[in-house]
């Protein structure tokens, strides 16, 4: 993928997902588009049958966590045609098997806030059709919507001090390839932060 166009899903997505998001959309050549607001559905997933690659739609207006979650139930879809075609029940036992193992693999990138991560952990047992027919995680899920999308670190100028959602404060440094040097405040070691991650901005000192 393009750079600009990862920048971008960095806007829609965690960040410790980015990577395996990118890998699966180049894997399987998807057509990844994000949508308007469709109040009949999250996302949605269509097979190469009259185009030449499997199409997925997210909406735009969802929090960072429920666009992966339904990014990852789409991917589900994907999979689960490619073995199965039209044999499969929309969200039956190939799906559910193909989405436990996908979820599993995105939990482990550290996406998730914990609250968020033990309900999925939960869920994937036993998925049901969408994220929002779980009544627990659809209650996690609301309680990150915000109306607006957070700057990223590579946005900040050089001396900037910044929060991270752990609430840890650093202060950015120089350019490593892909990631900066920024030092925590609190204990005065320099840890390597991605460019693409999703700050709050303090000021410059």
């Amino acid at each position: 993928m393009h750079p600009e166009d990862i920048k971008k899903l960095v806007q829609y997505f965690p960040v410790q997902a980015i990577d395996t998001v990118v890998e699966w959309i180049e894997h399987k050549k998807v057509h990844f588009r994000i949508s308007k607001d469709r109040s009949s559905k999250l996302g949605d997933y269509r097979p190469p049958i009259r185009h030449g690659n499997h199409r997925i739609s997210v909406n735009h207006n969802l929090n960072t966590y429920s666009f992966l979650i339904t990014f990852v139930h789409e991917y589900a879809h994907l999979l689960t045609w490619e073995k199965h075609e039209r044999k499969a029940q929309p969200h039956g036992k190939e799906w559910k098997a193909a989405y436990r193992d996908l979820m599993t693999q995105i939990i482990h990138t550290g996406s998730f806030p914990d609250d968020i991560r033990l309900e999925l952990e939960k869920s994937i047992l036993n998925s049901k059709a969408a994220s929002t027919s779980e009544i627990m995680l659809s209650r996690l899920l609301k309680k990150y919507d915000t109306g607006f999308r957070m700057p990223l670190l590579e946005d900040l100028s050089e001396g900037s001090l910044f929060l991270i959602e752990n609430g840890m404060v650093f202060k950015k440094g120089e350019k490593r390839r892909t990631r900066y040097k920024c030092m925590n405040m609190n204990n005065k070691k320099t840890y390597l932060v991605h460019a693409l991650t999703p700050v709050f901005p303090e000021k410059e000192i």
